[in-house]
């Protein structure tokens, strides 16, 4: 590696370095009072760069590529817009929850790029959402659902008619604001019903801050973890051995039995049981719940 890691601290330094945060939407107050006392760095904004440009959650630009492709690009724009060899990003997603598919969830990375070192490390947090959608035609539905939505403090968005009219008022965050866009979204609305939705911008939404704050601690604790062969930072979990023995028959499940931690720099692997000691509940078992 171009720099050598601190051996004082055992952990990743970037200690009087300038890390370039590509937002328009607040989230430096998210992500600086984690990393910047924790790596003695300095988090400098830029918000000359309009981060729509590269996907809307309200469906006007589609992101291009994966969620993690898309933080990448804002950080690299960063430091190309900057001159800068560091770069954070942070890109969210919303959908179905993964287990009964019902609960509304984001997903939400953090990313560094270290051109000095050749290190590309992303944290990654995810839960339940504030993300709500609904078709509305009077004022009290409105009120109704803004309500159901955690407004003021989550922000909303209204369009006439449908979920794709390109007409649209963001970040409505005030009574007087809702009661101005409702009105104004109903007399264009061809149909006289009105789509209002969660705005899921970072500075709008915050439970979704909240999430880019825990992708954050998640980055921090990937760059404390060392590699024991070569002390590159980001030795983490590159595999789950499924497996695990049911606590009932002993029959092998899809619970993991192992994880594989590996190293980002360098070949090295270690394997390690996922929960010493612990059986399978029998609820997961193929074989006692076929």
């Amino acid at each position: 590696m171009a720099e050598s890691l601190p051996d004082n601290t055992g952990a990743y330094s970037l200690a009087g370095r300038s890390l370039v945060l590509l937002t328009r939407h607040g989230k430096e107050r998210v992500i600086a009072p984690t990393l910047e006392p924790a790596l003695g760095c300095r988090l400098d904004v830029i918000d000359s760069f309009d981060t729509d440009r590269l996907g809307t959650f309200t469906r006007e630009i589609p992101r291009a590529g994966t969620q993690l492709e898309a933080a990448r690009r804002k950080a690299r724009i960063g430091m190309e817009l900057t001159g800068s060899s560091f770069g954070l990003a942070s890109e969210g997603a919303f959908g179905p929850d993964p287990g009964i598919g019902l609960i509304p969830w984001n997903v939400e990375y953090v990313i560094l790029l270290d051109d000095l070192r050749g290190l590309e490390l992303a944290g990654q947090a995810q839960g339940p959402a504030r993300q709500a959608h609904r078709s509305v035609t009077d004022w009290e539905a409105m009120l109704a659902f803004a309500e159901e939505a955690g407004f003021p403090d989550h922000h909303l968005v209204l369009r006439p008619d449908h979920e794709n009219d390109p007409r649209i008022r963001k970040g409505i965050g005030d009574l007087d604001a809702l009661e101005r866009a409702f009105d104004w979204a109903r007399a264009h609305a061809t149909s006289g019903r009105v789509f209002v939705e969660s705005d899921l911008r970072a500075h709008c939404n915050p439970t979704r801050m909240q999430m880019i704050a825990r992708a954050t601690e998640d980055l921090l604790a990937r760059l404390g973890s060392l590699c024991p062969a070569c002390g590159a930072p980001g030795f983490w979990i590159v595999e789950r051995i499924p497996g695990l023995p049911c606590a009932d028959c002993g029959a092998p499940t899809r619970q993991a039995r192992a994880e594989v931690q590996g190293c980002i720099a360098c070949p090295y692997r270690e394997t390690r049981p996922a929960d010493p000691g612990q059986d399978a509940d029998p609820a997961v078992c193929d074989w006692c719940n076929p």
